[in-house]
């Protein structure tokens, strides 16, 4: 094949990519005036109410604004459980998924946790479901049992530990230095990445979440040759192929840090587009390109959007303020529980904090 002819190809290939990109960001039509009456609403239900909004940062962009401006927060779920359980509001609106509200609820129980809508779940939640992840434990009972955030209150119960990905190496590493073998659960991927940087023992569920396991190396790098001066960044929950292109891997808060820090100009993002909202605040004068995944279209399970977070809008939001929708319950049993495994990681995030 002639060098010519190579070249030709690698064009098209371009042209594929940067149209691919163009279709998955069309432009949607909003009513500004419906907006800002919804936005009203809320801050004056978030008043009466002695509320406060706890953002996930995968939700809508106009949720996470909200947010702000109303003095919650947008954080990953570590920093929502944190945020929650010291803030002096009565209640808490939680805008991500299902397991974010349990938390909440878990580490506060004496205040009222309400979400947009109790049928956002997650992939990892799902996937995990309690009577077979007990099960499973039972058949190993000489392992520490670490679990990702992304689980019911259920699983969480059954745990040792609660783990965040931003926490997961240093939790991980700490058990290992003990010479605890570890059970892991949900994210395969994540547990993998966990496994290969500390060398610990560990036996994992075999889980993943649809928007990070869409993301493939090929796509990526096709879009790297359209930008080649772009740095990757990478979430763990993501193949170890696409792991092993990234110029940085991190939890939500650790890819914005790591936007701030790197010097290129162009990053090119695999993990949920909703990241994009508090990122670009973090580096207004760099480019941000959504990562391709897998599919696209009718093809794509996620397109680079979590369908859960998706559900949270400022109009259920404001109906769970108004009416009491969406209110999280944990039976106190598996609470009591669950509030062990979550106490001891938060209790270990306030260690390293304090050295």
């Amino acid at each position: 094949m002639s060098n010519k002819l190579q070249l030709v190809e690698n064009l098209d290939q371009r042209l594929v990519v940067e149209q691919y990109l163009n279709r998955i960001h069309p432009e949607p039509a909003v009513d500004e005036s419906r907006i800002a009456d919804l936005q009203a609403q809320i801050k004056r239900e978030l008043q009466a109410k002695n509320a406060v909004i706890i953002a996930h940062y995968y939700t809508d962009p106009l949720i996470q604004a909200l947010a702000e401006e109303t003095g919650g927060i947008v954080s990953d779920s570590l920093e929502m459980a944190r945020f929650g359980s010291q803030h002096d509001a009565e209640t808490l609106i939680v805008a991500g998924v299902k397991f974010m509200g349990e938390t909440a609820k878990i580490l506060t129980p004496n205040k009222r946790v309400l979400m947009p809508t109790l049928e956002a779940t997650c992939s990892l939640d799902v996937g995990c479901p309690a009577d077979a992840f007990a099960a499973f434990c039972d058949q190993h009972p000489d392992r520490t049992v670490v679990v990702y955030a992304n689980t019911s209150a259920a699983v969480k119960a059954r745990a040792d530990w609660v783990v965040t990905s931003s926490i997961a190496l240093d939790v991980v590493e700490h058990l290992d230095s003990l010479g605890k073998k570890i059970l892991w659960a949900p994210d395969k991927y994540l547990g993998s990445y966990v496994q290969g940087k500390t060398g610990a023992d560990m036996l994992l569920w075999d889980g993943s979440c649809i928007v990070h396991e869409e993301f493939k190396a090929k796509g990526i790098l096709d879009l790297k040759a359209v930008h080649p001066d772009a740095a990757v960044l990478v979430h763990p929950e993501s193949p170890q192929s696409v792991i092993d292109i990234a110029d940085a891997v991190g939890s939500t808060s650790q890819l914005i840090a790591a936007a701030v820090s790197l010097p290129q100009r162009k990053m090119i993002v695999a993990t949920d587009q909703g990241i994009f909202f508090k990122m670009q605040q973090a580096v207004p004068d760099k480019q941000l390109l959504v990562a391709p995944t897998g599919g696209n279209g009718a093809t794509c399970r996620s397109c680079a959007n979590c369908p859960w977070m998706g559900m949270n809008s400022l109009d259920n939001l404001l109906s769970a303020l108004r009416d009491g929708d969406g209110e999280i319950f944990v039976a106190p049993e598996v609470s009591a529980l669950a509030m062990k495994s979550l106490g001891r990681m938060l209790a270990f995030r306030e260690q390293q904090a304090n050295r």
